[in-house]
């Protein structure tokens, strides 16, 4: 049944069911993500290596997120829907000139980045120049890892065109064999080779390799079998640059915003050494519920924005809208309450271990507790931005970004001297919510009104988010004795239990939603 002849509820219920495949496929990715920090953490801590090959790491994941993962996304699911839609003759024509394209460009890009590693390495981490064994550590992690950009690129097209056919499942567990490939690669690298950071470099590009021949494989299912097109001025490729431009440029200020993080840590001198790796860290677990739900949610909206914008269905956009942005709310509440209250014990027992001292932790945790107050804002930048996106507007997210990039950048250097590396977390925090207010104001005027909702809907989930609070914060306390590990896993099941059970008794649609969706996608 296509979206347009489906109810509201039926809407919501297919977007929550994809979006329950695409979480459980992340949770598995994170899991196995997390066991890689962990032994990461074991090897490597907080020291030179760990912070060399985080830089390099970041910067072929900076390209993959500009003109991979989410410029495929926002700028080719619209126009690949209404090519699937209303002109199907063409479909396969318009894929073979993009997937040609993509080749092309990434290819360059790759080139590019390998000749030119070092420089890129002095503009986003300064403060690695000052030791020049960490300058060209970093300089030779980055030449290895950057055919990783070529084939993590191309998996992301293909995801994208499984998505558009509503195939969910194997685009989430995709991601699970790059941390397999970097788990094998890490425990072999320190057993065997002398320099092991370089092991774990060689991980990311079979990791990138392992996962675009996943994504060709479920293809053919959908009848996309590549060739040579008969022009490469296709049509439909010109929109999607048109469409893509904006978005890069989008993504690029999102990512710098980032880079003026790692600009930020790399200043040991202010904020302390091994800054860049607690940052690291804690954004691995902040993005873990974002990932899991809010990445994932995002993703399954976007084919049904698109599509009620294709046939400008303003209400039921607006329905779906503020659909997506409660279940952010609601599940990224609970999540944030989690990493305040607990942000020191979950970072000691999930990393602390051989090179990841006390220190360590301290910093970590620091980073955690105020990068996790900007949950909602980050996970609802993320609906809003797929929701311009579909109405095929890029150019106002990134307007939006930049000035939220010029607020992250004055509030870095308002606030890193007094309060060093929590200062750049708050300043991230700060900015996202800047974001998401101007997206929210300015995504109302042109749909009509839907905020009043929102804001009923915020100070309703107050509530059960108290009431998890108290819970979380007596028994953590009365439980001192237990081990923390397990002190941390009942406080966990008694929190989201308590805060379940009063969202329920408040008349809240998310639990018996998300429930359902969850049931009847075990039942297919």
């Amino acid at each position: 049944m296509s979206i347009d002849k489906m109810s509201p509820t039926q809407t919501n219920q297919k977007i929550l069911q994809s979006t329950s495949v695409m979480s459980l496929g992340t949770m598995l990715s994170r899991i196995l993500g997390f066991v890689r920090d962990i032994i990461f953490a074991k090897f490597f801590g907080t020291a030179l290596g760990a912070d060399a090959f985080v830089v390099a790491f970041r910067i072929p994941n900076l390209f993959r997120d500009i003109i991979g993962e989410g410029a495929a996304n926002s700028s080719f699911v619209p126009v690949m829907t209404e090519y699937k839609e209303n002109r199907p003759e063409e479909l396969k024509e318009f894929l073979n000139a993009v997937f040609l394209w993509a080749v092309r460009v990434l290819v360059v890009i790759t080139i590019i980045g390998v000749l030119c590693a070092p420089l890129i390495i002095r503009a986003i981490a300064p403060g690695l120049a000052s030791a020049p064994e960490r300058l060209e550590l970093a300089a030779n992690l980055t030449r290895i890892m950057f055919p990783y950009l070529i084939f993590i690129g191309l998996t992301a097209l293909f995801s994208a065109i499984q998505f558009t056919f509503g195939s969910f499942t194997m685009p989430a567990l995709g991601p699970c064999l790059l941390n397999i490939a970097l788990i094998v690669s890490t425990l072999m690298a320190v057993w065997w080779m002398k320099q092991p950071v370089y092991g774990l470099a060689i991980g990311v590009v079979v990791g990138g390799l392992l996962q675009l021949w996943f994504q060709w494989r479920p293809l053919k299912k959908h009848g996309v079998v590549f060739r040579w097109p008969r022009t490469i001025n296709h049509e439909g490729v010109k929109r999607v640059g048109k469409l893509l431009m904006p978005r890069i440029l989008g993504t690029a200020v999102y990512q710098l915003n980032i880079f003026i993080d790692t600009i930020c840590a790399s200043l040991s001198s202010i904020v302390g050494p091994g800054a860049i790796s607690a940052i690291y860290y804690a954004n691995r677990l902040v993005f873990l519920p974002l990932g899991v739900f809010g990445v994932a949610l995002a993703v399954a909206s976007l084919p049904v924005f698109s599509r009620y914008a294709l046939v400008d269905n303003k209400e039921e956009f607006k329905k779906t809208l503020v659909f997506s942005l409660q279940n952010i709310i609601f599940v990224m509440l609970p999540m944030t309450v989690f990493f305040c209250l607990l942000a020191r014990p979950i970072i000691r027992v999930i990393f602390q271990r051989g090179a990841f001292d006390v220190y360590s932790t301290i910093i970590t945790s620091d980073a955690l507790f105020f990068f996790s107050l900007g949950l909602i804002g980050y996970g609802g930048v993320k609906i809003l931005v797929t929701a311009f996106h579909a109405l095929q507007d890029t150019k106002t997210p990134v307007k939006v970004a930049v000035m939220a990039l010029v607020v992250n950048a004055a509030l870095n250097g308002i606030l890193m001297f007094p309060m060093k590396l929590s200062g750049i977390a708050l300043a991230s925090s700060i900015s996202a919510f800047v974001n998401i207010t101007v997206l929210a104001v300015l995504l109302e005027k042109r749909l009509g009104i839907f905020l009043p909702s929102l804001r009923g809907f915020l100070l309703k989930i107050i509530v059960p988010a108290l009431g998890q609070g108290l819970v979380v914060w007596a028994f953590w306390r009365w439980l001192f004795p237990v081990p923390e590990i397990l002190r941390l896993v009942i406080v966990f099941v008694l929190g989201s239990t308590v805060y379940w059970f009063i969202a329920h008794l408040c008349k809240f649609e998310q639990p018996k939603a998300i429930i359902e969706s969850l049931f009847a996608k075990c039942m297919k």
